[in-house]
């Protein structure tokens, strides 16, 4: 924050469209016909965390504008991004005689006049890492980013993640995002949601109280869970949405404190004391050991919940499914193996937006690689190794196959390209509108 083969017919169901939330809603429950948010793995977020504290102290201390630090956390969160299928933009600008960047990742599908966005600002002060200011926010959206692509998540609105570059020096990044943002482009974002500070090391937590709608799904989330909420007036007007908000975007989002003081009446609420929310604001103290994992983890689980909530379930791909459920091992560091489907009947190429099911069984999916390989051999990467010690591939994903004839033999490849442990291919799946 800153200063001052099977073939089968797929049948279509209703699309959820969200409007304003009428009542309170469980926020454990999705609404009828939406489909749940998962939970956000704390663990993950918090090696995003030490990723950024590693870049950090590799690059004098900071993540700061205009300092190396800044430009390698945003080519490291660009890169899970790439791998798990996002479209990413890298957008530069220039203040106080340094480049700045923001970072936009677009999840392909949903209706692309209804856009909700997501953001966090990813630089730091100079004086310090910046692990909760603003790290936290990062890690976070990144964590449920990849989140959606694990499921193959696919809401009826288009969904937009922004990773923001000089925050602490005046909004400068996100400013610049909004005004160069055609009018026509504003007038699709239907809401914009901020995550700056989630991860306090004496917390409350904090709703902001700008869109109606939006206000009431995080505080119903909170609800849900037992845990009181307040409106957040410490950094109102101070982070990011802001420069949404200036412009006539809906905005809102959460806040677990800064340097302001826990009053007596708040220690009672959250716990904690009565000293700073966040006694390491804009210092070098800002570090991995300054984040309280419980509010990292509400936080985190409530912006999926936010999301999934907002952006609503898209109605399933309809069309032709081709698929192939035999197991095919996948040997310890060894040949890449494949399952293959033969397409028929469709006319003309394949989509642009191609539905690649995937389900591959194996105990650590930081060693696998896994591809789609058309008829002709073109090849479209799936999944390269990320995802670190997490166990199996099971998601869709979405390929522009477009310049490929649909009919012939299409083969999902996977191969393990580090020693310690085996696993199988369990399923793979075309579909075809």
């Amino acid at each position: 924050m800153k200063l001052s083969v099977r073939l089968a017919a797929l049948a279509g169901s209703s699309a959820l469209v969200l409007g304003a939330l009428a009542g309170a809603v469980p926020a454990t429950a999705a609404p009828a016909g939406a489909t749940a948010a998962p939970d956000i793995p704390v663990a993950n977020v918090k090696q995003h965390l030490t990723d950024l504290q590693s870049i950090a102290t590799a690059n004098g201390g900071n993540r700061g504008h205009g300092r190396p630090g800044y430009k390698a956390s945003i080519d490291f969160v660009k890169a899970k991004l790439d791998a798990a299928g996002y479209t990413t933009t890298v957008q530069q600008f220039t203040y106080n005689g340094s480049t700045g960047y923001n970072l936009i990742a677009d999840w392909p599908g949903g209706d692309p006049n209804q856009v909700v966005m997501a953001g966090s600002h990813l630089d730091s002060v100079s004086s310090g890492p910046g692990i909760n200011d603003n790290g936290s926010g990062s890690a976070a959206i990144l964590e449920t980013a990849l989140a959606v692509a694990r499921s193959g998540y696919q809401p009826s609105k288009h969904l937009r993640f922004g990773w923001w570059g000089a925050e602490e020096l005046g909004l400068v990044g996100s400013k610049y995002y909004v005004n160069n943002l055609a009018t026509t482009e504003r007038a699709k974002l239907k809401g914009y949601l901020n995550f700056d500070m989630i991860g306090s090391p004496n917390p409350g937590y904090f709703v902001y109280d700008d869109d109606p709608t939006i206000e009431a799904t995080f505080k119903n989330y909170f609800a849900g869970i037992g845990v009181p909420t307040e409106i957040e007036t410490e950094g109102d007007g101070r982070s990011d949405h802001a420069s949404f908000k200036n412009v006539g975007i809906p905005v809102g989002g959460l806040f677990t404190g800064a340097s302001r003081v826990k009053t007596s009446a708040q220690v009672s609420k959250w716990g904690g004391t009565a000293t700073a929310f966040d006694r390491c604001y804009h210092s070098s103290c800002d570090t991995t050991a300054n984040i309280n994992d419980t509010a990292l983890d509400r936080n985190s689980d409530a912006i999926a919940h936010a999301i999934w909530t907002l952006t609503g379930t898209a109605t399933p791909p309809t069309g032709t499914v081709f698929e192939n459920t035999a197991d095919v091992s996948i040997p310890d560091n060894g040949a890449a193996v494949t399952s293959s489907v033969t397409v028929s009947g469709v006319a003309g190429n394949a989509p642009a937006a191609l539905a690649v099911g995937v389900d591959v069984v194996h105990p650590y999916r930081g060693d696998l690689v896994v591809d789609l390989v058309a008829p002709d051999g073109t090849v479209y990467n799936l999944h390269n190794r990320t995802g670190s010690s997490a166990d199996n591939i099971q998601q869709t994903y979405t390929v522009n196959a477009s310049s490929e004839v649909a009919n012939g033999v299409w083969k999902l490849r996977a191969q393990d390209v580090a020693s310690a442990d085996v696993g199988y291919i369990n399923g793979f799946k075309l579909t075809f509108p």
